[in-house]
């Protein structure tokens, strides 16, 4: 029985309505009175258990309200409440908007559910979404409203609403290359970084597997190994590398986690961190790490040898009764001493070729023999080798001072290592120029 139309059963008039044709009920006025208050009463019960705050306002003030609604907003009994002007539970800014509605229920019209803001009794504002129908109430025009409290309800959808917003963010300006797998291990979706970092589109990668893209062939196996590792619920961090859309290699760190959703994995969440740089430094210092290990050697060796030299000498000058000529010693500590130099020039020449800018020019090769078996004439049996030198072919450019760099190593060793047997060591050049440069010597 519709609620307005309750109402209507309090007048004997509507009386007749419960059974128009009289036949069959023989039922005193005292008795239809006692089977309305008991619907009524069954009424009542509903809308005061009712979880929602259903009010009756007649004349502009508050003519009823259950329990629910009181509570709603913060009265001890509902009596405290009635008599009260509804306005004064209506936040300021919706003053006009619920006088507007009220009108709108008196002159017949119902005013469909709308959110708006109540003020409790204790001052707290709560969002409220209400509803306005005309009612009848003791024989006059009234408004019954039903009233929601949806305040932790918007307070959820806000929280919600902040957690998106921050992970949409982290996800879209996040400088690390991002990506969203579904279910299917297939790209769901890409953040910048991602893009920036091995150059696909969004579009390019959309519903596909990361075999396709950026996966390296060898390491096929490795990726399919990857998805199925974190999709069983496991954290993974990995070091290896992958491709850039240009066929580019790079070193990368994955992170790789499980997505849950009602104790089930529907995607995966990979985060990649470019370390191509830092592997690139790391095997530089690799490569430092060994020269200076070569360094020390040599200064063990190459450094101590004429020191030790020179010290025996000077010992051996010392010596009581001991009537060498002095000069002798000088040449030989002269020798040895210019061998240190040598051997400190060797030091700088090797440091420099790892600083110096590249500088091009025309290479005079027969130049370039001359000086290189001048500058180790310190060497001993340097002044015995021969030399051989043939040069053909077109004008060659490079960088002067490594060629010459090149030129003295190789030289050098020819005559520290040569065969002593042989009664007329020659070192032979042959040197032709094409495209390409091609060294060929032979030392005897």
């Amino acid at each position: 029985m519709a609620k307005k139309e309750f109402a209507r059963l309090h007048t004997p008039e509507n009386l007749t309505e419960l059974n128009p044709s009289g036949r069959g009920a023989h039922l005193s006025h005292p008795k239809i009175h006692e089977d309305i208050s008991e619907n009524e009463q069954r009424y009542r019960d509903l809308v005061e258990h009712l979880p929602l705050g259903i009010a009756v306002l007649s004349e502009g003030k508050l003519a009823f309200i259950n329990i629910s609604g009181a509570q709603m907003m913060a009265a001890e009994k509902p009596e405290d409440l009635i008599g009260r002007s509804f306005i004064e539970f209506v936040h300021p800014n919706f003053h006009g908007l619920a006088v507007a509605r009220t009108t709108k229920a008196l002159n017949g019209e119902s005013a469909p559910a709308m959110e708006q803001k109540y003020v409790r009794l204790d001052g707290k504002i709560i969002d409220v979404e209400v509803s306005s129908y005309p009612f009848t109430y003791h024989g006059k025009p009234a408004i019954q409203i039903i009233v929601k409290d949806i305040t932790e309800q918007k307070e959820s959808r806000l929280a919600v609403k902040k957690s998106e917003t921050l992970f949409s963010q982290l996800f879209h300006v996040s400088p690390m290359a991002i990506v969203m797998l579904d279910s299917e291990g297939n790209v769901a979706h890409v953040n910048p970084g991602f893009e920036k970092l091995f150059g696909y589109s969004f579009d390019e990668l959309k519903g596909k597997g990361l075999n396709q893209t950026i996966v390296p062939d060898v390491l096929e196996a490795e990726g399919n190994d990857l998805n199925t590792l974190i999709s069983s619920q496991q954290v993974v961090r990995l070091e290896t590398k992958r491709k850039r859309k240009d066929g580019a290699f790079l070193s990368v760190i994955i992170y790789g986690l499980p997505v849950h959703f009602e104790d089930k994995t529907i995607g995966i969440f990979g985060v990649y961190v470019d370390i191509t740089e830092q592997k690139k430094v790391e095997e530089e210092l690799k490569v430092r790490n060994t020269e200076l290990d070569n360094f020390v050697y040599k200064v063990s060796h190459d450094l101590r040898a004429p020191l030790s030299s020179i010290l025996g000498l000077v010992n051996l000058a010392r010596m009581p009764g001991n009537n060498d000529n002095p000069i002798e010693y000088l040449n030989v500590i002269g020798q040895k001493v210019d061998q240190l130099d040598h051997f400190i020039t060797d030091v700088l020449s090797h440091s420099k070729n790892l600083k110096l800018e590249i500088k091009i020019e025309a290479i005079n090769f027969k130049n370039l023999v001359e000086q290189t078996f001048t500058d180790l004439s310190y060497l001993k049996g340097a002044d015995q080798i021969k030399r051989h030198v043939v040069i053909e072919g077109v004008p060659f450019f490079s960088d002067r001072w490594r060629i010459a760099e090149i030129f003295r190593n190789l030289v050098s060793n020819a005559i520290k290592y040569r065969n002593f047997q042989r009664p007329d060591p020659e070192i032979q050049f042959s040197i032709n120029v094409f495209e390409y440069l091609v060294y060929f010597w032979q030392c005897e």
